[in-house]
């Protein structure tokens, strides 16, 4: 048996974790990541963390058989990070080669969410299929494609930034700066936004109540429940934001034609009364040939999908 370190390099905290090449997490544990110490300071305090779970599973340290990290960024060639998303570190920083450096452990990056699209596609929702396409919905709308088992990752570790292919012509303003973003109307960002903008109009519903008037307070789950309860106003908000994930779905199909779409990250979370609208929306934006035998499910992996997944760029 083989044996890898993942980690999954958040803005606030860092997973870490020791797992066999069967994807079995032995031990993990998150740490502070303190970008602002600078990053030889945060990827030693890494791999320091990484000798003393490999020390608590009873594994040699310099018996890793590799480490695999995922960045919030695009990451090229599994190597060189174009830029850190929320990091104060500098753009085209060969992360890999560093931290192959510390730890004298061979080191492969990827952006997070391809990450994740590995996990998932290796040991999770995606197990079994040749293509998988991740859908992770949270803040923003990340994605990783995974075709007979290999990311699509582009030139410039761009490839999977599905969260920014154009949905509205001169649409609602996007985190990126554009406008029109699938991201700007299917996250939870663009969900919330949404809501609010109605709640500005419209108090006499269960939403208004749930929240107490705390506008500012609204959460996408709050939608969620307000809708699984009835609430015809929240049902139409999740009827708005099916619409536009359908159509971001659908155009995935047309272009990759995937056996499955795994759905992870809070808004997935949702479950049926999402899901279910999606799946029925779908006719109207996908191919019918794309829809024939195509799943769509919840990831399975959760918070472990970025650890797992860090070992899958290496089996």
């Amino acid at each position: 048996m083989r044996y890898y370190a993942g980690v999954d390099l958040g803005g606030t905290n860092t997973k870490i974790g020791i797992i066999g090449e069967d994807g079995e997490i032995l031990v993990r544990n998150s740490i502070k990541t303190n970008s602002h110490e600078g990053v030889e300071v945060t990827m030693t305090r890494i791999w320091q963390e990484t000798v003393r779970l490999c020390t608590e599973s009873n594994i040699p340290s310099d018996s890793l058989a590799g480490i695999g990290i995922g960045i919030p960024g695009p990451v090229m060639d599994q190597e060189v990070v174009g830029f850190f998303a929320n990091f104060p570190w500098e753009a085209n920083i060969n992360l890999a080669e560093l931290m192959k450096r510390i730890s004298k452990v061979e080191t492969k990056l990827e952006n997070d969410v391809n990450v994740i699209a590995m996990g998932e596609s290796k040991f999770g929702a995606g197990k079994g299929s040749r293509t998988a396409i991740t859908v992770a919905l949270g803040t923003g709308v990340g994605g990783g494609i995974v075709v007979d088992g290999r990311l699509i990752s582009g030139v410039a570790g761009a490839g999977g930034e599905i969260g920014h292919m154009k949905l509205v012509d001169n649409g609602k303003i996007c985190g990126c700066g554009q406008r029109g973003c699938f991201e700007a109307y299917a996250s939870a960002t663009g969900i919330i936004r949404e809501a609010v903008s109605r709640l500005a109009v419209n108090k006499q519903n269960m939403l208004f109540e749930r929240i107490e008037g705390r506008i500012e307070e609204l959460e996408a789950k709050d939608i969620f429940d307000c809708a699984k309860a009835g609430d015809e106003f929240s049902v139409d908000i999740v009827e708005y934001a099916s619409k536009y994930l359908a159509m971001g779905i659908g155009n995935l199909l047309n272009i990759i034609n995937p056996e499955r779409i795994i759905l992870s990250g809070g808004v997935a979370l949702a479950g049926d009364i999402l899901l279910d609208n999606v799946r029925e929306k779908l006719k109207n934006y996908a191919m019918p040939v794309t829809l024939k035998g195509m799943e769509i499910v919840q990831g399975t992996l959760g918070n472990d999908a970025g650890i797992k997944g860090s070992i899958a760029l290496f089996i």
